[in-house]
This record gives structure tokens, C-alpha cells and sequence, in this order.
């Protein structure tokens, strides 16, 4: 029979890339953190880990046990909470993918008061715009814009009205002019940052009838879509972008929507995950308090009105 106990190493093993790390964290000896391991490869019948005196790494098996592993135990984090009366007792450590921008301008104070509700909870923040791969690193859960194009993914909608919007400071406009129509887009300098690799020149909006679309092209693009908005800021040029990225510099003056008359682009932010069985207590309170925060925002959206 599976123990929960030999779970935890492997789990912390893969997390902490060293069996001698884990060891520690769980306050174990080098041997009997070693045995627990051999003892869950015995029981599955397979090589989790493969371990050399310099080196360890999941083995094939190892990646694919690895989520089902981590779901397991949270899963018996989660009755002991349900045992113990809910919210006060969620504890564990959840990890967490973002993107950029949302994640370090948006996003950062929502965890700090999901953890100042739930005290015990850890979190483990990862914020990148390249998609995390759910089934490889350690990651529980990730929020991320538009529908996931693997169709196993699990994909909970937080804010689905979210759009993106056309956008400039006022130093840039101040010296520039606005465009007054999508064609004056391309007398402008557009930043632009890349999404799978590929620059995001294409900006599609609708005029309530059609979809129109533009390409436009400028001096500055990144891989990172907060360096994007941070030159946008600094009056370097137009940025399109979800609204959920800009709200709070739209509503503070830094930034002024541009052709508020036409719809930007879908950017529904969605929460992923790769099997349902992660789906406990952290994650649905989590959503919950996500979509609230996004709904304050997207009330305040020139395409809410």
C-alpha cells in the first residue's frame, strides 16, 4: 500500500531537484528519506528517479506520476480541512504560473490578501509569458489569457469579458497626436511583445459589425509584456493590451484608451490546471477570490459601458 509519508519525499525530491535537500526539509536522515523512495518505486513497479552520484532527474514514469503524486496529497491536506471546519486551516504550499505583467503589477497584492485570510498557506510564485507546462515543472495551477490549446488541460474561467484595449501616455500623445481611426496606426510607433514565440503585430478589434484587424510595426518588442507596458509608460509608443494589465494606469491618468468606439481583441483570463484532481479547497477559494478582484476591475472597463 502507497504511504503518504514516501508521497512526500518524491514529491519534495522532484520539487528541490535532491533527495538530500528533501531529507532535510522533512527533517529525515539521507537513509531513511533513500528507503522511502525505493519503497513507492517497489510498490509502483517502476524507476521514479533516475540518480547518479552528481545528478538526479525524473525518469519518464517519474513526469507522469509526479502531478497525480502532488494531487494525491493535497487531496488529504484537503479532508483534514474539511475535518478541522474550512478556511482558518488551509495550509501547504500552493505554486502558482503567471503572466508578467498581471502577475507583478495586478496580481501580487490579490495573493498577499488570499494569504492574510488563509495565514498557513505558502505560495510558490512563477511569472512568465511563455505558457508553464503543467506536466514538467512544478507547478499545481497557472492563469493564463485565452483558451488552452491542449484540450486536457482543465480551464476555469476568472474574468471572461476581459478585452484588450488601445493605449498611450499622455507625454506620447502630447507629441504625437492620437490616431483616429485603426489605418492612423501605422503613423504610429506600436510596441509590441511576443506571444509562443511569435511578435504580436496583428491587432484585431470590431466595430459591433466585422472584425477588423491591423498590422502595425514600431522600434521596441520584447518577450516580456511588463517591459512592453513599462515603455508604453515611458511615452515610447502605443501598447494594446489586456485591460486587466492597464486598468489601474488608465484609471490613475498614466495611460488614456485610444479608440474606446471599437472592441479590443477577447483576453479572457482563465485558471489552468492539469488533471481535475487539483481542483480542492485552495484552488476554488483562490478563484473565487480572483474573480471578485477581476470584477471590480472589469466594472471600470470602457467596454463594460
Amino acid at each position: 500500500m502507497l504511504r503518504a509519508d514516501d508521497l512526500h519525499v518524491f514529491v519534495l525530491t522532484a520539487q528541490l531537484g535532491s533527495l538530500s535537500a528533501a531529507a532535510r526539509r522533512l527533517e529525515l536522515s539521507p537513509a531513511v528519506a533513500s528507503m522511502a523512495l525505493k519503497r513507492l518505486e517497489a510498490e509502483l513497479g517502476c524507476r521514479l528517479l533516475a540518480r547518479s552520484t552528481r545528478s538526479l532527474r525524473l525518469t519518464g514514469e517519474g513526469e507522469l506520476y509526479l502531478p497525480h503524486a502532488r494531487s494525491a496529497l493535497q487531496s488529504l491536506v484537503d479532508g483534514q480541512q474539511l475535518l478541522a471546519g474550512g478556511k482558518a486551516t488551509i495550509s501547504g504550499t500552493l505554486q502558482l504560473s503567471a503572466p508578467s505583467d498581471f502577475g507583478r503589477n495586478v496580481l501580487l497584492p490579490w495573493l498577499d490578501e488570499f494569504q492574510v485570510l488563509h495565514p498557513r498557506l505558502g505560495l510558490r510564485l512563477l511569472l512568465a509569458d511563455r505558457n508553464a507546462d503543467l506536466f514538467r515543472q512544478p507547478v499545481d495551477i497557472a492563469l493564463r489569457y485565452g483558451q488552452p490549446e491542449d484540450s486536457s488541460l482543465v480551464a476555469l474561467p476568472v474574468a471572461t469579458a476581459n478585452r484588450r484595449v488601445l493605449c498611450a501616455a499622455p507625454d506620447y500623445l502630447a507629441t504625437r497626436g492620437a490616431p483616429r481611426s485603426l489605418a492612423e496606426l501605422t503613423d504610429h510607433n506600436c510596441l509590441r511583445f511576443m506571444l509562443a514565440g511569435r511578435v504580436h503585430e496583428r491587432w484585431c478589434f470590431y466595430d459591433g459589425r466585422r472584425e477588423l484587424e491591423q498590422i502595425v510595426s514600431g522600434d521596441r518588442i520584447s518577450d516580456d509584456a511588463d517591459v512592453v507596458r513599462r515603455w508604453a509608460l515611458a511615452g515610447r509608443g502605443l501598447v494594446y493590451k489586456s485591460w486587466l494589465d492597464v486598468a489601474q494606469d488608465v484609471q490613475a491618468g498614466r495611460l488614456l484608451v485610444l479608440l474606446p468606439e471599437l472592441l479590443g481583441e477577447p483576453a479572457p483570463l482563465n485558471l489552468i490546471c492539469a488533471h481535475r484532481a487539483h481542483l480542492g479547497e485552495v484552488v476554488r477559494l483562490l478563484r473565487e477570490h480572483l474573480v471578485d478582484r477581476c470584477r471590480l476591475l472589469l466594472q471600470q472597463a470602457p467596454f463594460a459601458h
